[in-house]
């Protein structure tokens, strides 16, 4: 190949379909100085030796061209360069303060917050920790001079190592290292002070300084104080980002093709509060910038009834009536889906899909022919009951052992949805209802938010029994995040999530399961708090080689089979 014969370069290219391999597109924000927006060359180096595509962002803070910006990469690197203005951290600048980079610092915090919203792996350099930490409730030093006993400015070249960083063991940087220190460069007089609740420390200098710290929340996002793209030693941060930013994409395209269902979420209950649906509204874990950043398709919003519920009928409608109004208002980019059917060509057209349940059977009010009412309605589900036993059934807590399970009026009830279509839900329900609900249902019953008991012994939860009896029957359990019904003791996590749904799948099998979130119901884990981090349940699923087959019947795929057979009697 002659190096400056332009056709033989391009020969190279064509030679291969595809012309090229598939990488994850790596976004590295600018420097910005003499009116320039400028970049080492040891990042994009270091980036392309990792096996990631190096794309410059420019220090802009247009929203248009930040979320078409993340609309489009896999991982972020927030490089080094001047100081952070302290007035973003609600502080007056110090007399020690350097220079400012006003062009750097709104585009910088905005990219930041909202690529944490989307999941995006992210990796901090220097001035990049010191944005994650200012971006996110954290504290800088504006100068470390007072207290530091070693220098943190070095004269040497960029390119040597001159002091060391104490690593945890229980960290990210420990397992890419493999070791409890590392020799770093350091280019630095501010570092984090306090690295705030969504980070944790992970690396201190042998003075104290901190040196790296990473997500508290299971998200991939690291930040260290030193330059790696100078060191030969750095490579591994790169190759770690690059490995993560596979591990987004492949979730992102899993997204594409299969269909999300969360079957189960409490939002409705948030509606008299004024909540705003098309916004991103903090007094809800369920919007449509939340269902959007974590990439999911549907959810059934139930109509819950507490007990007692003064004219349940009329409550139930209202809740709809909310619903509706909601849909209507938003409807280039929501719709309400009754079938299975309407969930996926909602899909395809690039809309968001909200079913309808009811979660408390005392919505009927006691009279089956209000059945056919919701079902008018549109209502997939219903819970026969909630915390305390009704007229149609005993319920897992409060209960009074009222009917010894169900009903002689709740047997009609079940049967009366088996002829309308209506999956018959027994979360909530005691084991005698349970059983004696699988003995009268004609068709396959539901469990839409129910964990294991095996792992968790509450009674809310099914015992391993129940589960193969559910199965048995063709019916499907949906692990639920609800923290006490996952963990007796201590803080639940994404972890106990994913090892309840794995327990489920021992027990009953791969077609059996899913996720019913709770969302708004108290619903949500750290790893899992809220719609936006949901994606991250897939990548969990994809660590663990699922396939993509399975991967579409625990999102929903396994309920929605359940759902077209109970349907037919309406079609």
């Amino acid at each position: 190949m002659s190096r400056f014969e332009l056709q033989s370069h391009l020969n190279d290219v064509y030679a291969h379909f595809p012309e090229a391999e598939k990488r994850p597109v790596i976004g590295i924000t600018g420097n910005y100085e003499d009116l320039t927006c400028k970049l080492g060359r040891g990042y994009y180096q270091s980036v392309v030796a990792a096996g990631g595509v190096p794309v410059v962002i420019p220090p802009v803070a247009d929203k248009h061209v930040i979320v078409n910006t993340l609309e489009h990469i896999d991982a972020l690197i927030l490089s080094g360069g001047g100081d952070i203005n302290p007035l973003w951290a609600g502080e007056e600048p110090s007399p020690k303060l350097h220079g400012i980079n006003q062009e750097r610092d709104l585009p910088e915090l905005l990219i930041a917050r909202l690529a944490y919203n989307r999941q995006i792996p992210m990796l901090g350099i220097c001035r990049g920790i010191q944005t994650l930490a200012t971006a996110f409730g954290g504290k800088v030093a504006q100068d470390i001079s007072d207290v530091a006993t070693i220098k943190h400015s070095q004269d040497a070249d960029r390119s040597e190592p001159t002091h060391s960083v104490i690593i945890d063991e229980d960290s990210s940087l420990f397992d890419i290292y493999k070791s409890t220190k590392v020799m770093v460069n350091s280019f630095h007089h501010q570092a984090v002070a306090e690295a705030g609740d969504k980070f944790r420390v992970i690396a201190k200098s042998p003075d104290g300084i901190i040196e790296a710290m990473e997500s508290s929340e299971f998200k991939s996002i690291l930040g260290v104080q030193w330059h790696p793209e100078c060191l030969e030693e750095g490579l591994p941060l790169f190759q770690w980002l690059v490995n993560e930013a596979k591990s987004f994409r492949e979730a992102h395209t899993t997204h594409d093709r299969v269909l999300t269902l969360d079957t189960h979420c409490d939002t409705p209950m948030f509606f008299p509060q004024g909540i705003h649906f098309e916004q991103r509204d903090p007094k809800i874990l369920v919007d449509l910038h939340k269902m959007t950043e974590g990439r999911q398709d549907a959810t059934i919003m139930v109509a819950y009834l507490p007990q007692p519920t003064e004219n349940p009928t009329a409550f139930a409608d209202s809740i709809f009536d909310q619903i509706e109004v909601i849909v209507g208002q938003n409807s280039d980019y929501v719709r309400i889906a009754n079938t299975p059917r309407d969930l996926w060509m909602n899909k395809h057209q690039g809309l968001k899909s909200i079913m309808l349940g009811i979660e408390n059977g005392i919505a009927i009010d006691g009279k089956l022919e209000n059945l056919q009412h919701f079902v008018d309605r549109g209502i997939v589900y219903m819970t026969l009951c909630h915390n305390g036993d009704n007229d149609i059934c005993d319920s897992a807590s409060k209960t009074q052992h009222t009917h010894h399970g169900v009903s002689a009026f709740g047997e009609q009830v079940i049967k009366e949805m088996n002829r309308l279509g209506v999956l018959v839900d027994m979360s909530h329900a005691g084991e005698e209802s349970f059983y004696q609900a699988l003995e009268i249902s004609s068709k396959p019953i539901v469990c839409s938010h129910s964990s294991a008991r095996a792992l968790c012994d509450h009674p809310r939860n099914l015992t391993d029994d129940q589960m193969r009896a559910l199965a048995q029957k063709g019916g499907v359990a949906q692990t639920t995040i609800y923290h006490g019904f996952l963990k007796k003791d201590g803080e639940a996590t994404i972890n106990d999530v994913i090892a309840h749904l794995e327990h489920a799948i021992d027990v009953m099998g791969i077609d059996h399961v899913g996720l019913g979130t709770d969302f708004d119901g108290d619903g949500g884990v750290r790893g899992l708090a809220d719609s936006s981090e949901l994606i991250n349940f897939t990548r969990r699923l994809l660590a663990r080689r699922f396939s993509e087959h399975d991967i579409q019947k625990i999102w929903g795929g396994n309920f929605l089979r359940v759902m077209e057979e109970v349907q037919k009697v309406r079609y």
